[in-house]
Parts: C-alpha cells; structure tokens; sequence
C-alpha cells in the first residue's frame, strides 16, 4: 500500500468507502441498509469508521504468508459464513 492517507468518504448513493487520499477508487466499501441508518441516525458515520479501523488493524496483524495462498490451496467459489 501507498504511503498517501486514507480517507473515508460518503458518496451520493450512500455507500461509504476507504480510499487513499489521491485516488477515486475504494479499497473497501460499506453499504447500511436504510433501516440500519434509520436505526442509526447519524451515528452509522460512527459505525463505518470503527468499522474501517477494526479491519485496518486486523490486516496489520496478519501476517505476509497468511495473505497469499499457496499452489496447492483451492478457493471456494460460493459463499460462506464467516461469523
């Protein structure tokens, strides 16, 4: 990853992305339905933002072998539960 900062932005069709300060393309993009920012009220800004943080610090803790399979691993194609 660049050294430019990142910046979390609102977009006009509500979704909310992490990007890097000097480029348009998100790296990760958060979607609330309308209930949940209902829910929410201005707060889901809040949410986001932990959000992003609690991802941005758990990528750090990995380690550089975990980021990459090996030739032998399969990814699988459906879905999954993750939590």
């Amino acid at each position: 990853m660049s050294s430019a900062f990142l910046e979390i932005v609102e977009l006009p069709d509500g979704r909310i992305v992490l990007r890097r300060s000097e480029e348009e393309g998100p790296l990760v993009t958060l979607t609330f339905s309308s209930e949940t920012k209902e829910v929410l009220k201005e707060r889901y800004i809040d949410v986001a933002k932990a959000m992003f943080h609690a991802g941005l610090q758990e990528a750090g803790n990995l380690n550089e072998e975990d980021l990459f399979l090996d030739e032998d691993d399969s990814v699988e194609e459906k879905p999954h539960l993750l939590h």
